[in-house]
């Protein structure tokens, strides 16, 4: 574990356990590098070098009152790239993470030398509605959970982790305690400016052109009851601008299904490494 400086002088803290190839794994919004514990053993087991950090403003990386953008995001990743020396690397990226792997390796990835990549339910093409993506989100969707934020933000992440993001709000949902506590917890050690910021980032960045111009393996992971990134224009889109995307996707799972579902998707994703 450790922590590097950036060009603006933000320290993003980082976990890098072992030998072998890498992975690289990016959280989703509110989170932090924590959310990936259960990927990095179970991979880590496997043989493989495994890296997660906390994007700026998140987690234990340095509060981040200004620069919470897409672009930048990118440029923090290929930063720690550098600085740990990583070659032939795996990147892979949940939710707004995944948006994050797909501006990173369209930008930086020639020069880092990606191998492949995952995106999974992740937040590309676009999220927000608008006369071009008449399937997104309509503004307002964004514009209550900036509201809930700003009014009681722990209260907010409390109720966000117990609904929707795992499917806790089907019938018969099997729910986690835990789970539900973790999400909270992370989200918590965070930076409410850098996570009021980031709700334009993941809702308003168009991905469309970085779809286009990646020609790494790209494996798309949906859970097609995803309640937060709806399935239809995310995966179904991304997939159709990849020059080598492969679709994955998973009936009744949810949201953060790689939290619940762990033994469904670790393999998945085994065999796509492998590949």
């Amino acid at each position: 574990m450790g922590t590097i400086t950036v060009k603006d002088g933000t320290e993003i803290f980082y976990k890098d356990w072992g030998t072998g190839q890498p992975i690289v794994f990016h959280h989703g919004w509110p989170l932090s590098a924590d959310d990936w514990d259960s990927q990095m053993l179970y991979f880590l087991d496997k043989g493989f070098r495994v890296v997660s950090y906390d994007r700026r403003g998140h987690g234990r990386s340095s509060p981040s009152a200004k620069n919470n953008d897409m672009d930048t995001y990118a440029a923090d990743c290929h930063a720690l790239v550098q600085h740990l020396g990583l070659k032939d690397a795996i990147h892979v990226g949940h939710s707004t993470g995944g948006g994050e792997v797909t501006r990173y390796v369209a930008r930086h990835g020639g020069k880092d030398g990606v191998s492949k990549a995952v995106i999974m339910s992740a937040i590309p093409p676009v999220m927000v509605q608008s006369a071009t993506n008449p399937g997104g989100l309509p503004i307002a969707v964004f514009d209550g959970i900036r509201a809930g934020l700003a009014a009681n933000h722990a209260q907010f992440y409390r109720d966000f982790a117990a609904g929707p993001f795992y499917g806790y709000n089907r019938p018969g949902a099997k729910i986690s305690e835990g789970i539900k506590d973790n999400w909270w917890r992370q989200a918590m050690m965070g930076d409410i400016k850098a996570h009021y910021d980031c709700v334009k980032t993941f809702s308003e960045t168009d991905f469309t052109e970085d779809l286009k111009v990646i020609d790494v393996p790209v494996l798309v992971m949906h859970g097609e009851d995803d309640q937060i990134v709806p399935i239809a224009d995310a995966a179904l889109l991304s997939v159709k601008l990849l020059k080598n995307g492969t679709l994955k996707t998973y009936p009744a799972l949810p949201h953060g299904m790689f939290a619940t579902h762990p033994e469904v998707i670790n393999p998945d994703l085994l065999a796509f490494f492998q590949s």
